[in-house]
């Protein structure tokens, strides 16, 4: 097996071990927690079950739909790239980085496009099941992402002197955030400390 078959090989099954362990554990939380749910895990780590409509970590800034089909352009040229640079020869860990971001990228799109269609939603305590195609809480492209890592590793109230943020509670890490979510994050911060210059190197 040449060096290309190999990295195409390890490309598509680390990628289907992502989306799996994704969606396994957002199967997971979404049928075993009713929404906002929380489960104490120790005083720096919480599951707490959320759904947002927008970007990672809970953001939301652009139309759903515009959203998702942005996400599919993203991810549909990400994997053309990565089957260029494969042809050309790269790195193993800027493929990597790459895989990870792809398919995290991916992983969410699926709970866009998909959840919708196949989840109910009950009111809590009630959790969500699935339902014939068609039948659930959205339409088609217009699901929502499951949440559920919470770190609050540090809380402070800001003292009075701080201009506009006296008196007000600070935690750090807010967000709450998915395995996706995750992938992306340490994809693109690998590639930016480590990469960089290979990975537009491999465009020359």
């Amino acid at each position: 097996m040449t060096c290309r078959q190999k990295q195409a090989l390890f490309s598509v099954i680390l990628s289907v071990g992502i989306l799996c362990v994704d969606q396994f554990i957002k199967i997971a939380v979404k049928t075993g927690m009713y929404l906002h749910q929380s489960i104490h895990v120790t005083d720096w780590f919480q599951i707490v079950f959320t759904e947002n409509r927008g970007m990672a970590f809970g953001m939301e800034l652009f139309d759903k739909l515009i959203l998702t089909s942005f996400r599919i352009v993203a991810v549909s040229y990400l994997i053309y790239y990565i089957s260029k640079q494969i042809r050309k020869g790269i790195g193993w860990g800027v493929l990597f980085c790459l895989i990870l971001i792809t398919a995290g990228a991916a992983g969410n799109i699926f709970d866009c496009v998909f959840y919708g269609m196949i989840f109910n939603n009950p009111p809590a305590p009630m959790v969500a099941e699935f339902v014939n195609w068609g039948t659930g809480y959205e339409r088609l492209f217009h699901g929502r992402v499951v949440d559920m890592f919470y770190f609050p590793l540090v809380e402070w109230d800001w003292p009075s002197w701080v201009p506009m943020l006296h008196g007000q509670h600070f935690i750090f890490f807010s967000p709450i955030f998915n395995f996706a979510d995750a992938c992306i994050s340490c994809g693109v911060i690998a590639l930016i400390l480590f990469y960089n210059k290979k990975l537009f190197r491999n465009e020359d």
